[in-house]
């Protein structure tokens, strides 16, 4: 089972038809908010207990449960032929968004936010040495997760060898390379964003087409992994409607 906490990742749960087995309310909390989530709950006839401040601190995983918890099942991941599916559907050309082991899960909730808001068609994350869909994930990305899907995958360099037979071109997220706003980035494309600390490991790099940098000219020499993810699917989204 899944744990969904906070106001807006539970209510995006119900209202994307997720299946949730039951619902922790804060007794006695009366606001608009935790009013809505519990009409929509019986709507959906969803099981809703209403417990002490207490006890939601104990289930709580994140400690922000902000008076609501709810047990789902355990989000499923689509295949990337889903995705491409997807973008196909839409008349769309491909943007997809590969993450080479992002481990923080407040990043990675972050970025499949940002992917939502931009019209990417799906985020491909690895199976290994990276965080998958947890509750802080779904939290994070305040209810977007059951919008945009995620694809896991064995092996991110053949995966990007495989979307390069279909057309689809790969620009990986390097602070070394020409400036994002140099680079062609419109078309079928595959946005890479790297580890942490790391960056993108050398193998998935030298698979993708080209490089685009953020021009940075403050004090220190690196953005946090989903603001920079952000950043540069917005350069993608500029140039696409242009």
């Amino acid at each position: 089972m899944a744990q969904i906490e906070g106001r807006n990742a539970v209510l995006e749960a119900l209202r994307a038809d997720k299946t949730i087995e039951k619902i922790f309310l804060l007794d006695g909390c009366q606001d608009g908010p935790v009013r809505t989530i519990f009409r929509e709950a019986k709507k959906r006839e969803v099981r809703v207990d209403f417990v002490k401040k207490e006890r939601l601190n104990q289930l709580s995983e994140t400690g922000k449960h902000q008076g609501v918890i709810a047990i789902a099942a355990e989000e499923r991941y689509y295949t990337v032929d889903d995705i491409l599916a997807i973008a196909k559907e839409k008349g769309e050309a491909p943007f997809l968004i590969l993450l080479d082991g992002i481990e923080d899960p407040h990043n990675l909730g972050a970025i499949i936010r940002t992917a939502n808001l931009c019209g990417a068609h799906g985020v491909i994350i690895p199976k290994r040495r990276a965080v998958g869909l947890t509750s802080v994930v779904a939290k994070a990305s305040a209810g977007a997760i059951h919008y945009t899907p995620v694809a896991k995958v064995t092996n991110m360099t053949a995966t990007i060898q495989e979307l390069k037979k279909q057309g689809i071109w790969f620009v990986c997220a390097a602070m070394d390379g020409p400036v994002m706003y140099e680079q062609n980035l419109t078309g079928p494309i595959g946005l890479v964003i790297g580890n942490e600390g790391e960056g993108v490991s050398r193998l998935v790099r030298e698979h993708c087409d080209l490089t685009a940098a953020i021009p940075m000219q403050g004090d220190i020499d690196s953005l946090n992994a989903s603001v920079a993810a952000g950043v540069l699917c917005y350069e993608i989204v500029r140039q696409r409607r242009m």
